[in-house]
This record gives structure tokens, C-alpha cells and sequence, in this order.
């Protein structure tokens, strides 16, 4: 399902550079992201698996998908560790390969700057939230300010490319309430751990609802 997500150099970039921020305010991070989960969650782009020591323990079960190979063996390792039943699966966040409604919660975690549809994804995300079910999102955006928001165009002009398809000029909160998402509480900060991640650094942080149809 997900052969062509394979990016064994950024991926191995990424795992490095992503464990080095934690203590520098991204674990905190996701400890706001995951807090008051409950029942059944599926996490979509689960990277190397940094979410899963910070599930609360009122979540039953976390499904968490990620494609990429190399990235999704170290997400393995870490489910081994988590205090809760955590699988780890294959698969895109345009076809997560589950049953409609089967899900309490989801979670996207600096996974919506790289999937190739962000509309795809989110209405995927819908088709799996059973009623009343929850969107967690912690997400790196372009910037509401036009002066930094060119200088993150222009980075974007290169940055694709060389960071597994990650795009740092995309509109996510508007994406959101687009694939139908309320959107029941959001932060807006900027967090840039090291000086490379300068272009990502205004971030949202939230969480959102689909109401029933």
C-alpha cells in the first residue's frame, strides 16, 4: 500500500533530529497534543513512535500507521516500551485500511506537511472517527505573517525535496475546517528547536470535531 513512501536518508535525518528536540519543548509538546484521549486512537504518520510515551492511560488501543520503512521499525521499537497496546501498521494517510466509525480519536502529528493531499487524508481521518470522535493536530503552517510567509515559498521552492515531501507553506487549519473539521480549540506558536527548522516554526496546536452527518 504505501511502497512509494520510502525515504531512507531524510528518514534517518529526521529520527536523529526529532529525538534531540524533544527536551527542548517538543515532548511537552506532545504531552498537550495526547492529553484527555480516551477509547481507541489511530494515529496517522507515527514517525519513529516519539507520541507514544505520552498516551494517556485512558486510551485502550493506538493503531499507528507509517509508511515509511526504516522509520516504521523504530516506531516498532518504541510500541515495546509504551504503557499502552500500541500496533504499529503500514499503510497512507489516504487509505488507513480500517473499518468507518472505528475510531474514538486521531492524531496527526507533523504528518500533514507531507501527505500528498491534505483534503484526502482529512476526509480519510472522518471516514474512520466513529460519532463524537476527536482530530488531535500539532502541525508546522505557513505563516499568517506575508513577510515570513515568502521566505517560506521560497524555502519550499527545495524543501520537498530534500525532506521526504514535507512542505512548510501549507494552509492546515484551513484544510481542517475544509474536510469538514470544527475546530474546538487551537494554539498558535512558533517552535523551531534547532536553526534549520527556522521555515517550520509556526506551528498549530489542537483539536477538532466532525459532526455527525
Amino acid at each position: 500500500m504505501s511502497e512509494n513512501v520510502h525515504h531512507p536518508i531524510f528518514a534517518r535525518i529526521y529520527a536523529r533530529i526529532s529525538r534531540a528536540a524533544e527536551s527542548k519543548g517538543a515532548a511537552a509538546h506532545r504531552g498537550e497534543l495526547l492529553a484527555g484521549l480516551r477509547g481507541r486512537v489511530i494515529e496517522i504518520g507515527a514517525g519513529n513512535g516519539l507520541n507514544f510515551g505520552h498516551y494517556p492511560e485512558t486510551v485502550d488501543e493506538v493503531v499507528a500507521v507509517e509508511p515509511e520503512p526504516h522509520l516504521r521499525r523504530l516506531a516498532e521499537n518504541a510500541a515495546k516500551n509504551a504503557e499502552v497496546k500500541i500496533r504499529v501498521v503500514d499503510g497512507t494517510a489516504d487509505a488507513l485500511g480500517v473499518a468507518d466509525d472505528s475510531f474514538d480519536g486521531a492524531v496527526c502529528s507533523l504528518v500533514l506537511c507531507s501527505v500528498a493531499d491534505q483534503r484526502e487524508a482529512l476526509v480519510e481521518v472522518r471516514r474512520v472517527l466513529g460519532k463524537g470522535g476527536e482530530l488531535r493536530f500539532y502541525e508546522h503552517v505557513i505563516d499568517p505573517d506575508q513577510r515570513f510567509a515568502r521566505f517560506q515559498r521560497v524555502v519550499n521552492l527545495v524543501h520537498p525535496y530534500v525532506a521526504g515531501g514535507c512542505h512548510v507553506t501549507r494552509d492546515t487549519e484551513t484544510a481542517i475546517t475544509g474536510a469538514g473539521f470544527e475546530i474546538t480549540s487551537i494554539r498558535r506558536f512558533r517552535f523551531a528547536p534547532e536553526r534549520l527548522s527556522t521555515a517550520a516554526a509556526p506551528k498549530i496546536l489542537g483539536a477538532a470535531t466532525a459532526p455527525a452527518s
